[in-house]
């Protein structure tokens, strides 16, 4: 009776739940002159808690643009987008809310301080519980320009719109509200939409919602839309329709995305076969079309193939449009259907869309590459990567983040996470460890509950939690490794076998974790590279001993089909015969590749580098640095300089080590010594051991805030030149004991930073500070403050020469650390190069040292743009004269923020420079030719 009871309990709640109901009628006029859209919305929105609610929020993230001091824009800054910033006012956009009433009566509103594009309201009647409040709001959206997020307005004046509208904050007992930061991850309920826009003619509105009517009145047209339980609707309008729509047994789709030249019945072929792949495993879709744009694919790109040029094409084009194809249209499938909080649950939703963009591959195109139709081509089928298939990808762009420690857990809010690791690497992970799931538990348990998991949650609030409790049900293993591991930490995985014992009929095999994880591991029997046999070992911690049979074995192998993440799978095979049991071949291959766990790999390639005193030296770099960071790498790269005709180069040994869970993220002990000519036919050795303490914040990855601490024993030995052109009297030969310790925060509106230098040596020791500070202000104008100061501790030096000198100028640098282009010029165009560094001044002062203490500040300012005016300031003190007081001004241009710059003094000490003889010989410049430094102006907002 109990049970008849609580069977029509849940019937009846169902059936309230599916009358109850959210609604949002909204009438939007645009005014394609102004860029504005004219709104009048009402919402329906219901309280399915046991709360009385008298607060209400709503989601207006229209507003994320509208200064430069909102979450969106400080996101910009700290991932260094220039765009926003220093955007015009008029591109930026806004909301203007001019009203909003309950019941035809005026309600207090504000927006939250720290999250400007939330709107907080107080109820005129509070709002019991399974009771809806009706509000009716008028506004205006500025529409911003699209060059921030790809939605707004074009160039060419089309509108590509989403969160364009305000919105209905979730609230389930706890209020769900966070602002805009351009992660596409607004969290919203189901509504019953009622949309009616009234346009110029002219534009085609393009919604994935449903057209109900459309109405033409002289120069404009009024089309209206609905749709049931929508989550997500974006809306374009545009004066040049370039979507096509496919139509399917399964659904609709409406796309503008490049389809690769490819001709109509192909692209319905594909499409039809996309469609029905994503339907048989995730079921029926609950709407009659899924619309696809091109930002929906710029957003989320096929990595690898977006960074190839038209002309180069190592994929057919039917794979390429496939995969584009498939997904987007798995994201946005999930998207519309999936209710999970998109911000603290996204992994699980982007695990499902990579998982089955691999099981797609695997079943239309198991034998596709990684590298496409190069991997046949002669020289490029010679490297490793070669070999890989195209689902390698997943766990290989995965370990890049694993194998420098700034992996993240899959669990962490989604804008908490590394560029590197939102776009790329977490999904990679999730999917991956989904594969790895199915693979433990088997029989494709995994596999089929993801389609039950999907097919059961549609339009309804779901978590992870309910996806572990559905995939916990069908099988009697332990999966708490993968949700409280794999999911919520960042831990590695790495075994190895550790000792092999024989008998007649059976071997005994220890295998060692080298983590402090319990997860479950495969071992494989091989013969004649054949697998023979596989088990599953459980999770453990330290050692295991398993027992198997000596029976079609000649090698023992762990993840042998790689579908653990493990972290190093170079010690993951034992040979049962021969001597040296865990001997690899060596192999020796032409540029960097991916490694290869069958071999101990050598790279070498050839190399070039540039000097004045060297000329042109081409040579051969040997390495063992692959795509994927190791531990241990040496570097030995020979080269011959054309001009000073000698073997010249360098030398480095290197180890990595990555502590977890701390916020030393990297510590490097190493060695390394070079071999140059450091003026006309005067070479230098140099030999250096050193220890370097790299740490950034591991609770929050996305802190720009570095810290370096380094200690270094440089030993130093210059040829004598005989002509005595080049003084080095008292310093041919010297060694240099070094620490520093240095503090940078960075992010594109300020800089700071502060670093600290202790050296000593037999003849002089000195300790030196330097404070940096940079601005940019609300106006777009820069104010740079730098301040030196250096002391000598002691000094035997000074009579003999100012080679160990603070130096107001140009450095001598007799540690050989700056990349000086001819180090040795006195006169001319390479004598003008400047590093910023010590006094920092660019006048060629008098006294350019100071053999016992200096202080110094360098500022500029903007004048225009990236005109400026500078100026330096100081106190030189040298042995037996009075401190002395110097200065300088100029125009810098900073052409490319410490990468190219021109400076031109305008006066100082010298008086009026501008007037004096051989001027143009005054003008100093910076100027940054390494591929690595320059690299490094792209990749930081990425890491």
């Amino acid at each position: 009776m109990k049970l008849n009871y609580s069977i029509l309990l849940c019937v009846l709640l169902s059936s309230i739940s599916a009358l109850s109901q959210n609604d949002l009628d909204i009438t939007a006029i645009f005014n394609t002159e102004k860029h504005t859209i004219d709104i009048t919305q009402t919402i329906q929105y219901q309280n399915k808690t046991n709360k009385t609610l008298d607060t209400i929020y709503l989601n207006d993230w229209s507003h994320s643009y509208s200064s430069k001091t909102t979450p969106l824009a400080e996101r910009f800054a700290d991932e260094f987008k220039t765009t926003f910033h220093f955007a015009k006012n008029e591109d930026r956009g806004f909301t203007a809310i001019t009203s909003i009433t309950q019941s035809n009566q005026k309600v207090f509103f504000e927006r939250l301080e720290y999250h400007p594009d939330v709107i907080k309201i107080a109820l005129n009647t509070p709002l019991t519980p399974n009771s809806f409040y009706n509000i009716t709001l008028n506004y205006i959206v500025q529409i911003p320009n699209n060059k921030f997020t790809r939605y707004g307005v074009t160039d060419d004046g089309d509108y590509n719109l989403r969160f364009w509208y305000i919105t209905p904050a979730v609230f389930d007992g706890t209020w769900h509200y966070y602002s805009n930061k351009d992660l596409e991850d607004l969290f919203v309920e189901p509504a019953d939409i009622n949309l009616k826009v009234t346009y110029p003619n002219g534009f085609t509105p393009i919604s994935e919602l449903d057209v109900v009517s459309n109405n033409t009145i002289e120069s404009n047209t009024t089309t209206t839309f609905s749709g049931k339980d929508r989550i997500n609707t974006k809306f374009s309008l545009v004066k040049n329709n370039d979507y096509n729509t496919v139509e399917t047994d399964f659904f609709n789709i409406q796309s503008n995305i490049d389809t690769e030249d490819l001709p109509p019945t192909e692209i319905a072929i594909s499409t039809d076969r996309v469609a029905q792949f994503i339907t048989n495993n995730l079921g029926d879709y609950p709407h009659k079309k899924v619309l696809l744009t091109w930002i929906d694919y710029r957003k989320d790109p096929i990595y690898g193939l977006n960074l190839l040029p038209d002309f180069i094409r190592p994929f057919e084009d039917t794979f390429q449009y496939e995969l584009k194809l498939l997904k987007t249209t798995l994201k946005v499938y999930l998207e519309n259907t999936l209710l999970i909080h998109p911000r603290e649950e996204q992994w699980l939703l982007d695990g499902i869309q990579i998982y089955y963009l691999m099981k797609y591959v695997d079943e239309f195109y198991p034998n596709q590459k990684i590298l496409g139709k190069l991997a046949n081509v002669w020289g490029v089928r010679a490297f490793h990567a070669a070999d890989l298939n195209f689902n390698d990808q997943y766990p290989f762009l995965y370990m890049h983040m694993a194998r420098t420690n700034i992996d993240q857990p899959l669990a962490m809010p989604k804008d908490s996470l590394l560029k590197f690791n939102k776009n790329i690497s977490s999904k990679y992970k999730a999917a991956v460890g989904l594969n790895y799931l199915n693979d433990y538990v088997g029989d494709s348990i995994v596999y089929n509950s993801i389609g039950d998991y999907v097919k059961q949650s549609k339009l309804k609030r779901s978590t992870p939690e309910d996806f572990k409790y559905l995939v916990q049900s069908k099988t009697d293993k332990d999966l708490s490794w993968f949700f409280n591991d794999y999911v919520n930490t960042s831990k590695k995985i790495d075994f190895k076998i550790k000792n092999i014992k024989k008998t007649e009929d059976s071997i005994t095999v220890t295998l060692k974790n080298l983590r402090h994880t319990k997860m479950p591991i495969s071992l494989f029997t091989l013969e004649n590279d054949s697998i023979t046999s596989k088990q599953w070992i459980e999770g453990f911690d330290g050692t295991k001993t398993v027992t198997i049979a000596n029976k079609e074995v000649d090698q023992l192998a762990l993840n042998y089909d790689y579908v653990v993440p493990e972290f190093n799978q170079r010690n993951n095979y034992k040979k049962l015969n021969g001597f040296f049991l865990t001997n690899k071949p060596l192999q020796f291959r032409l540029f960097k590749d991916i490694e290869d766990p069958n071999y101990n790999q050598v790279f070498f390639m050839p190399e070039f580098e540039y000097n004045f005193y060297d000329g042109l030296s081409p040579g051969l770099k040997l390495y063992n640095k692959t795509l994927l960071s190791k531990r241990f790498l040496y570097k030995v790269s020979p080269k011959f300089g054309f001009k000073s005709k000698q073997i010249v180069g360098s030398a480095s040994l290197v180890y990595n080590a990555r502590p977890e869970n701390s916020d030393n993220f990297r510590t490097r002990y190493g060695l390394s010594g070079n071999y140059y000519n450091y003026a006309p036919n005067l070479t230098y050795s140099s030999f250096t051991p050193f220890i370097d303490f790299n740490f950034r914040n591991h609770k929050d990855l996305r802190d720009n805030k570095r810290k370096y601490l380094s200690f270094r024993y440089v030993n130093i030995n210059r040829e004598v030149d005989p002509t005595g052109e080049f003084e080095t009297e008292g310093e041919p030969k010297y060694s240099v004991f070094n620490a520093k310790f240095g503090i940078v925060d960075n992010n594109l509106k300020e800089f700071s930073s502060l670093f600290t230098d202790l050296q000593l040596a037999q003849n002089f020791g000195k300790v030196s500070a330097t404070l940096e500070f940079r601005n940019l202000n609300e106006r777009n104008k820069q104010f740079n403050l730098r301040v030196f100061s250096g002391l000598f501790l002691y000094n035997d030096t000074y009579q003999d020469s100012d080679f160990f000198s603070f130096a107001l100028d140009r450095p001598t640098d007799y540690l050989f650390d700056y990349n000086y282009l001819g180090r040795s010029e006195q006169t001319g165009l390479l004598s003008q190069q400047i590093i910023i560094a010590e006094g920092g001044f660019k006048s060629k002062l008098t006294q350019p040292f100071a053999n016992q203490w200096m202080t110094t500040v360098n500022t500029s300012a903007t004048l225009w743009r990236y005109i400026m005016l500078y100026g330096d300031a100081g106190i030189i003190k040298n042995q037996n004269f009075s401190p002395e007081f110097v200065y300088d001004t100029g125009i810098r241009l900073n052409l490319v923020e410490d990468y190219f710059e021109l400076y031109f003094p305008l006066y100082s000490n010298l008086g009026w420079e501008i007037g004096q003889p051989n001027y143009d010989e005054k003008i100093r410049f910076i100027v940054t030719l390494s591929p690595k430094t320059l690299l490094g102006l792209f990749t930081r907002r990425w890491y």
